[in-house]
């Protein structure tokens, strides 16, 4: 999730992964978000954004601008200027999905860093890094990289030793999906552990490890295990 300045929340919903075609979702809700006392919530008004999004993943709201990654696309940026101003046509949510559910009339979304180069291969875990630029992770190729605000590649900060392959142990440095980073620069990510098995690929059992990296005179070091034996952290 994402919060915009005016309080409005960001979700993204991965979609249908067992189809071929890219259908998650970027969802935006408006205050008040909590709809009534339990057990009977009322609804939380909301407006979807974009239903084409194959794969959703991590959200990073920076200024007037909103990143969401895809892991099977790219990492696209959102102009939240061209955001519905309330949850009906009269604010430029007119339109309804196949589902019947509200949709923007139209929404400004541009490709920020393309798939592909630098081992970027299924962008998931996106963060702020210095000078104001990006974190980006790629679960399956177990790779994060840093990019400029430009969204021009940097560096790689962590990758597997070369030569290592995913198979029935994952990789020893971990599939990064989630990251963050706190004040001191260290970055966090939360590795789900990809292994190869006769049921295909995704998390082992209890493969998943929550992991940092610090850095000295700017260059990161190698990842330190916090929490290890973890279900898909």
């Amino acid at each position: 999730c994402g919060v915009l300045p005016d309080g409005r929340v960001l979700t993204t919903d991965v979609g249908n992964q067992a189809s071929g075609t890219g259908d998650g979702q970027l969802i935006l809700w408006y205050p008040s978000l909590v709809g009534g006392e339990y057990p009977s919530f009322d609804p939380v008004a909301y407006c979807k954004l974009d239903v084409t999004l194959p794969t959703a993943q991590s959200i990073l709201v920076v200024g007037d601008r909103v990143f969401v990654a895809a892991a099977r696309g790219d990492v696209y940026v959102y102009d939240t200027s061209s955001f519905p101003s309330s949850p009906d046509a009269g604010g430029g949510c007119g339109h309804t999905d196949a589902t019947g559910a509200p949709l923007a009339d139209e929404v400004v979304r541009t490709t920020f860093i393309p798939a592909g180069e630098h081992g970027l291969a299924t962008p998931a875990g996106l963060a702020p890094a210095p000078d104001a630029g990006f974190y980006v992770s790629s679960v399956f190729t177990g790779v994060i990289n840093e990019y400029d605000l430009d969204g021009r590649f940097v560096r790689t900060i962590l990758e597997p030793p070369a030569g290592e392959q995913v198979g029935a142990e994952p990789y020893s440095t971990g599939s990064p999906l989630g990251i963050g980073v706190d004040d001191t620069g260290t970055v966090f990510y939360a590795d789900i552990g990809i292994v190869v098995s006769d049921d295909g690929v995704g998390p082992g059992d209890r493969t998943g490890s929550v992991r940092r990296i610090r850095f000295e005179g700017g260059e990161p070091q190698p990842p330190e295990t916090m929490a290890s034996g973890l279900e898909f952290p």
